[in-house]
């Protein structure tokens, strides 16, 4: 049996567990990971009804249930994030860093749709142009410019890497689900474990200055850290950074 501390990596909407790749390999000589792709996303568990964020973490604490876990550390980007808060609320996290989270917004006002909105036009796009895809994200200034929502530096990513992104958007089946949904994530006013908001300081889709607004309201006493120069998918544009900051995390839990 590992003697390693046990870490989730969770993804956000539309991706995979390939979200983590650049960033896994800083972290596994010190954690157990384990790194899932949620319900209806590919590569995960089919969807069977309809998905929420409700469901998606009953899947997720069945996960650990399964692996005889009462509580891990956990990260999660966006969506994942949304899910980490929601086991610490359920009791089964050590400690949550929450990388630009999901959820911290009024259901159906523009601080939800602003993002969602987006991501909905996204998948639509990525669905109508798959057979160019592998043209179009050949040159690093053309990938740049398809991943600029999520990232600010989307050349940086290879072609193949960027084409699973693609793959992924495309193959989400819980996208409608989710990118509809109208949960969001409640107050908490006593922190069952540690908890820190990580927003990315250029976050298009969730921006600091209103999302990130909202979730230190929601979550007052959560420590908040904003990561210059990066994007919503911060693993992207900088996977030493994001994994210093989920070490400091799990640090603060010791």
């Amino acid at each position: 049996m590992s003697t390693k501390a046990p870490l989730m990596l969770l993804h956000g909407v539309t991706m995979s567990a390939s979200a983590w790749d650049d960033v896994a390999p800083l972290l596994a000589d010190d954690f157990d990971l384990i790194v899932p792709t949620a319900v209806g996303h590919r590569g995960g568990p089919p969807r069977s009804g309809h998905t929420t964020i409700e469901r998606l973490v009953d899947v997720t604490e069945q996960l650990l249930d399964e692996r005889g876990l009462s509580s891990v550390h956990v990260a999660g980007n966006s969506l994942g994030g949304w899910m980490a808060i929601e086991l610490a609320r359920r009791g089964r996290a050590r400690s949550v860093c929450a990388l630009s989270p999901a959820g911290f917004w009024t259901p159906g006002t523009h601080d939800n749709t602003g993002a969602t909105n987006v991501l909905i036009r996204t998948k639509r796009l990525a669905e109508l142009s798959r057979v160019l895809a592998p043209i179009v994200t050949w040159p690093a200034f053309a990938r740049k410019l398809m991943l600029r929502d999520i990232a600010v530096h989307g050349d940086r990513l290879s072609q193949s890497q960027t084409l699973a992104i693609v793959q992924d958007v495309v193959e989400c089946s819980a996208a409608a689900d989710l990118l509809g949904t109208t949960e969001s994530v409640a107050r908490m006013d006593i922190l069952p474990c540690p908890i820190t908001l990580v927003w990315a300081e250029k976050d298009r889709l969730f921006p600091p200055s209103v999302n990130g607004v909202i979730a230190q309201q929601r979550i007052p006493g959560a420590q908040y850290v904003v990561l210059p120069g990066v994007g919503h998918v911060p693993m992207i544009d900088d996977p030493a950074r994001c994994a210093e900051v989920i070490r400091s995390t799990v640090d603060m839990a010791a």
